[in-house]
């Protein structure tokens, strides 16, 4: 069915009464009018669920609404009273599936019986829970384990993810890629060096004291909203807020406050950033370097303006300051203007607002990590804390914000392909076997070796991976290769029709579900960007009497491929998951000691962070100014006068790949997702008009990738740079366009060239 498409600026605050009219919206598509306010009531409640949609931190004493638009939209999608059943699937082949568009296919609603591929019908037909695992495991017990991926989405819960890298490594694997391998591992790789801890330092309690905040590379206003309340409490003490961002998104400009009937009445809006400065894509690096020589020349300026930095911190605290400054004092501003995209002038009114504040926060999302110098970008936010010493101390530090729920806690508790990450002592002695400690496939490699064909199994638990991805076409083509493909999931989407010659789909509870086991009803917990874990626990009934619980679903399938263990104790486990949690707090019990009970205290608990008390756990010992080894983005394309860097972007409408609708609301764009948003000088230089149907082609040797059917917006985006949707530009990224050692494909800066015409496209 054709949609109508309108193209207008959007000039309302974020939140407000769009927020609400969204939320209506969702609920009764989703035919969940009247029971999902009410479900809503326990979203990031006490005695309620964790949201399923992004890590940001829930408060010790939440707001009476403690949900955003886009966690209610999440959780709308979830509940929903949509049905996909077996009678969908005799209705339709695989094949004619992919033809479907993304938001059709999860439209169909929940799945409700486990299936099976029958490769003479090419269809989906229902199995017994018994018969699928009874044949994945007799499949499992013939493979090589290094030939087997394990992955892992954001969503699982932490009880699920311990067991679900217990099952890989008992298996013989740390073939444990996940989703922050597409996000935030270059925050992993960073910052352990950088400050000796592989994730933030910062928690809900330092916004109240901060006085300064640096934002970098995220759009809070669609993935993270619930932090516009610390933004906007912090602006109502007059907290300046310096934005980087090549968008102006209108959650980092302004916000009226859904909570506050005076401000939905009054129409009031709040203005979020004191600066804002549109950095060209990939300029990042280069935009961090000039203010860090800006508060390195004000600080050599001072017999006349006063010490700067903090020569305290640095001399006891940490190491390599001496070669970063001689740097710092190297770099041409020519040099960092042309990379960064933005004047020596606006850098330095930065710096000058940074060198009067005592107490700063950097905070940052995937605009940093995904980019071919992200770990570098990341470490050098580092640097420019660490010059006025703000790390350590109340109201200050460095704040990645992750994305989907419990990504971060998922880590913590051993899903990774580093075994060195891993206390491999505790579980040798807990479960009495030899783990593996040979280096496993993150979600790069793992694609490398699907793409040679030499992965002979993929165990998906959750997620919608062949979207997620890079190379998109190439991927898919390679994907039948595989024997044996696994899905994990509550609704059906592209992953689950790109198969191999073997294919299940295991309908889950969702974590809104009540998870009712043999000794009650269960509770789970989660991992939010701060570090800090709380419980979660189910509120509405199971979609449907064949669904089974994540924990129940991984148990059967270790259960039917490995050997028995009398020393893991799989249904003792899926009976009580108070039993997991106490093998956890065995085998992490620094972070998890008292886990049964601090799950539950108001605001969870914080894993220890040893950097928020000026510990470094670095092999120095100390904290560390890291040098960065050029400025330049894409060495490794054709960059040249008629390319432009390409973003990718998430609408207003979507959560990683799930999207909700075809509306992105802050862009004022309806009814479509394949748009190319330009700045107006790029169009007329290509001579195109607004609304022209163009392609996209990438600018790299041996990758010849186009895609068609983009229409022109004109937008306030930087000159030389354009924003399209993900995940429809992925195939337009080659896999090995990557983060350098993090393996994060760069996503946020593709050199590309678009050509006039190009028929239209799905989206």
């Amino acid at each position: 069915m054709a949609r109508e498409v309108s193209i207008k600026p959007y000039t309302a605050p974020a939140g407000g009464w769009g927020s609400a009219k969204s939320l209506a919206t969702i609920l009764l598509r989703e035919a969940v009018p009247f029971s999902g306010p009410l479900v809503l009531q326990k979203q990031n409640k006490p005695d309620g669920f964790a949201c399923v949609s992004c890590a940001w931190a829930k408060p010790a004493e939440p707001h009476p609404f403690e949900y955003c638009e886009n966690g209610a939209k999440a959780t709308a999608w979830e509940i929903t009273t949509h049905r996909c059943t077996p009678e969908f699937f005799a209705s339709h082949t695989v094949t004619e599936l992919l033809d479907w568009a993304d938001y059709d296919l999860e439209q169909q609603g929940r799945l409700t019986h486990p299936l099976r591929w029958d490769e003479a019908s090419d269809r989906y037909l229902p199995v017994s829970w018994s018969a699928a695992f009874r044949e994945i495991g007799a499949e499992m017990k013939g493979f090589d384990p290094n030939k087997v991926v394990f992955y892992a989405s954001g969503r699982a819960s932490i009880e699920t993810s311990y067991m679900y890298a217990l099952l890989a490594r008992l298996y013989g694997t740390n073939n444990l890629p996940d989703s922050s391998n597409m996000c935030h591992e270059s925050t992993s790789v960073a910052l352990p060096e950088s400050i000796g801890v592989p994730v933030g330092t910062v928690v809900l309690e330092d916004f109240e004291h901060t006085d300064c905040i640096l934002f970098f590379g995220h759009n809070v206003g669609s993935n993270a909203p619930r932090m516009l309340h610390q933004l906007q409490e912090a602006r109502d003490r007059d907290v300046p807020i310096l934005t980087f961002n090549p968008l102006r998104e209108r959650g980092l400009v302004a916000f009226t406050n859904p909570q506050s009937p005076v401000e939905m009445v009054s129409g009031y809006a709040a203005t979020i950033s004191t600066q804002y400065h549109q950095v060209r894509a990939g300029g990042d690096l280069a935009a961090l370097l000039g203010i860090c020589k800006a508060v390195l020349a004000a600080d050599d300026d001072g017999p006349r303006r006063g010490i700067v930095l903090d020569h305290a911190f640095i001399a006891e605290h940490t190491s390599g300051f001496d070669s970063f400054a001689a740097e710092l004092r190297t770099r041409g501003w020519d040099e960092l203007e042309r990379e960064s995209g933005l004047t020596r002038g606006a850098l330095e009114a930065t710096a000058a607002v940074y060198i009067r504040a005592d107490r700063v926060i950097g905070i940052y999302g995937m605009g940093l990590t995904q980019h071919r110098a992200g770990v570098e970008t990341v470490q050098m936010l580092a640097n420019l804390l660490l010059m006025r010493g703000n790390m350590g101390k109340l109201g200050a530090g460095i704040c990645p914000v992750r994305g989907h729920s419990n990504v971060q806690g998922q880590r913590t508790v051993g899903i990774t392909e580093k075994p060195e990450l891993l206390p491999l002592d505790h579980f040798r002695k807990q479960f009495s076997f030899e783990p593996p400690t040979e280096k496993g496939l993150n979600t790069v490699e793992a694609c490398e070796a699907i793409l040679a064909g030499k992965i002979s199994a993929f165990i998906g638990l959750g997620g919608n991976f062949v979207r997620a991805i890079p190379e998109r076409e190439r991927m898919e083509a390679a994907w039948s290769g595989m024997r044996l493909t696994v899905q994990i999931a509550t609704k059906l989407n592209r992953s689950h029709l790109v198969h191999g010659k073997v294919s299940y789909v295991l309908p889950c509870l969702g974590r809104i579900e009540r998870d009712v086991q043999a000794t009650g009803k269960q509770a789970v917990s989660m991992e939010d960007s701060t570090g800090c874990i709380h419980g979660s626990v189910g509120v509405r009934a199971p979609g449907g009497r064949h669904l089974r619980s994540e924990p129940w679903i991984v148990a059967e399938i270790a259960k039917a491929t490995l050997a028995p263990n009398p020393a893991v104790p799989w249904d003792e486990w899926v009976a009580d998951y108070a039993r997991i949690r106490a093998a956890i707090a065995v085998t992490f019990p620094e972070i998890f000691h008292d886990f049964e009970t601090r799950m539950w205290q108001p605001g969870g608990f914080h894993r220890p962070i040893p950097a928020r008390s000026r510990e470094w756990h670095t092999k120095n010992k100390l904290a560390n100014f890291i040098t960065p080894r050029g400025l330049q983005e894409d060495s490794d394309m054709e960059e040249s006068s008629d390319t432009l860097r390409m973003m990718t972007l998430r609408s207003n409408d979507q959560f990683n790949t799930t999207v909700y609708g075809y509306d992105d609301r802050f862009r004022g764009i309806k009814g479509t997702r394949m748009v190319v948003l330009m700045h107006r000088n790029d169009i007329a230089k290509l001579s195109l008009q607004e609304g022209d149907e163009v392609g996209i082609a990438t600018a790299a040797r041996d990758f010849p990738r186009r895609m068609e059917g983009f229409r022109v917006v004109a937008y306030d985006i930087p000159e030389g740079c354009i924003g399209t949707y993900y995940p429809e530009a992925n195939a337009l990224i080659p896999v090995w366009h990557y983060a350098e050692r993090s393996k994060v494909p760069a996503a946020k800066s593709i050199p590309v060239r678009i050509h006039a015409g190009g028929s239209a496209a799905k989206g």
